[in-house]
């Protein structure tokens, strides 16, 4: 993937219809199984609520990026000051079609350099959904190492989902 015609900002009110269609093309249903990191086997339903994502924009201690290519919005990436130094990188989604083209990467960065910039952290962390191996994999390439920590899965589900809890010194 070429990075020049790609655009990371800062997501604004005027994004949020497009972000939703874009967070529940990357996780839910089956157009997200165009790509490899959907959820769409484990869980059903919104990953996000469209109010949800226009309280982020409003919250102080929430930042979320969109990344564009043209007028077309392409990717996402929430980024959380946890305090203490610690950020935490959530909602990373990209168009299923354009997966696996290097895109979460920038993301992923933009993210932590957003973290440190906006937030002074020297930690980010993130959780995955534990049976979520080849991306639990594909963090780990990217820095992140398993705490060992878990979480519980914020839906309930049967059988019951958590989520293992990652993190990567910055910079």
């Amino acid at each position: 993937m070429t990075t020049d015609a790609i655009l990371i900002r800062p997501a604004t009110p005027a994004d949020l219809g497009p972000l939703h269609a874009l967070v529940q093309r990357a996780y839910r249903g089956d157009s997200a199984r165009a790509g490899w990191t959907h959820e769409a086997d484990l869980v059903e339903g919104q990953r996000i609520e469209p109010e949800a994502l226009a309280a982020i924009l409003n919250q102080p201690d929430e930042h979320l990026l969109v990344a564009t290519r043209g007028t077309v919005l392409i990717g996402c990436v929430q980024v959380t000051d946890r305090g203490e130094g610690i950020g935490y990188l959530g909602l990373l989604g990209v168009d299923p079609g354009l997966q696996a083209a290097g895109l979460g990467k920038l993301l992923i960065a933009a993210a932590e350099r957003e973290a440190v910039t906006r937030f002074g952290a020297h930690i980010m962390e993130m959780s995955v959904i534990e049976q979520r191996a080849e991306l639990l994999a594909y963090y780990e390439r990217r820095g992140y190492a398993r705490t060992g920590e878990f979480r519980p899965f914020p839906i309930p589900m049967t059988p019951p989902l958590r989520l293992t809890v990652l993190a990567k010194p910055l910079g």
